[in-house]
């Protein structure tokens, strides 16, 4: 029987995709694995206790997340809890310990395009992830794409490091019609419209989104209206001032910070998603929508083509004629935009967090059998 750990001090602090795969994978641990011993290190401000099963024990953290003295504060926490194994599911780990320790490193955003990131995010993250990954046993990417990166970047021997995808929550499915109603009543919404999740930050390649939209409606005058939905992140003024100077004050709405029970409804209702990043990791937001039946327009970068498959339409993201043209033939070929519906449907069937926490335990065992 091990002890095993699992940081989700992160799940206080930030309500993001992080906080999701932590969440996730604990709940699913709770079936899976019934036998080791798991202590959930969360922050002593969470009201919350995410440990749900006899051999799931809650941890009451002092160490806020991000903190620069996070790795030293952190490790004598940890160490009364004599430990077999750690994971750290934001990357970064304490230092020493008597403990294996396990990784997850969700994407290299600050090595490929470090002026995407604020000076402090930029500083926090190239501070910390050699050392992270130099004492890490195993590492985990959340995609082929990140895998490969690490290999690249940061020299990481191929066999220290697995990819193990992620997967939309059970909530995304398409939602029925009075539903989507209720949302559209809730935000003020159109019956028609495009969307975009996400946090409003650089790497979003929102101002390519919106000069592209601007250009579907040269084409296409009574193109749906765009409604941007996420949280500010940084830089998301230049955002606002694009909108104007576009002239497109009338056709572009922000819904900030939506509640995650009202994002099915918010995708199923949706003409089409697109997300033309620069950079993921993985990309939620594309996987989510295809759950509930909404065709998808995603980048040709990184991980989104191995997420989206063979259902979405993947888009240049330097050219803003290509998004363009890609919005344009959803929206006006109904085949088209039927045939992405199924395929999307089939195509996020395939991701599950049971699979994920599955892959997971397998990596844990892995790690352990070399004590």
């Amino acid at each position: 029987m091990a002890r095993i750990g699992v940081d989700a001090r992160l799940t206080y602090y930030r309500r993001g995709g992080i906080s999701q795969y932590i969440e996730h994978l604990i709940h699913f641990f709770a079936t899976l694995d019934v036998e080791n011993q798991y202590f959930i290190l969360q922050s002593r401000k969470d009201r919350r206790n995410l440990a749900a099963t006899p051999n799931q024990h809650r941890v009451y953290c002092w160490t806020p997340a991000h903190n620069r003295f996070e790795r030293l504060a952190l490790a004598v926490e940890v160490f009364p809890l004599w430990l077999d194994l750690l994971h750290s599911p934001d990357f970064i780990p304490p230092v020493g310990g008597r403990y294996r320790s396990v990784i997850t490193v969700h994407d290299l955003t600050f090595l490929h395009y470090p002026a995407f990131l604020t000076p402090d995010s930029r500083r926090y993250y190239n501070d910390q992830i050699e050392a992270a990954v130099a004492r890490a046993d195993h590492i985990i990417a959340d995609s082929e794409a990140t895998r490969v990166d690490a290999i690249n970047l940061l020299d990481v021997p191929p066999e220290k490091i697995t990819a193990i995808l992620l997967a939309a929550d059970e909530q995304f499915r398409p939602a029925p019609p009075e539903e989507i109603a209720r949302i559209r009543a809730i935000y003020h919404l159109p019956s028609e419209y495009l969307l975009f999740v996400g946090t409003f930050e650089p790497r979003k390649n929102l101002g390519g989104l919106l000069r592209a939209y601007a250009l579907l409606c040269t084409r296409l005058a009574d193109a749906p209206p765009l409604i941007m939905a996420g949280q500010r992140g940084w830089l998301y003024d230049e955002v606002f001032d694009l909108i104007r100077q576009l002239k497109l004050s009338e056709r572009v709405s922000w819904v900030e910070n939506v509640p995650y029970p009202d994002l099915p409804a918010l995708y199923s209702g949706a003409g089409l998603l697109c997300l033309p990043s620069f950079y993921e990791g993985f990309g939620l937001p594309p996987l989510e929508a295809m759950a509930c039946g909404t065709p998808v327009v995603v980048s040709n970068r990184a991980s989104l083509p191995e997420v989206v498959g063979d259902a979405g339409i993947l888009i240049d993201p330097d050219d803003t004629a290509s998004i363009a043209d890609a919005l344009y033939r959803v929206l006006t070929d109904s085949a088209l935009a039927a045939d992405l519906r199924q395929r999307g449907l089939a195509r996020a069937a395939l991701f599950t967090w049971q699979e994920t926490a599955r892959q997971t335990l397998a990596v844990y065992r892995r790690v352990l059998e070399q004590i």
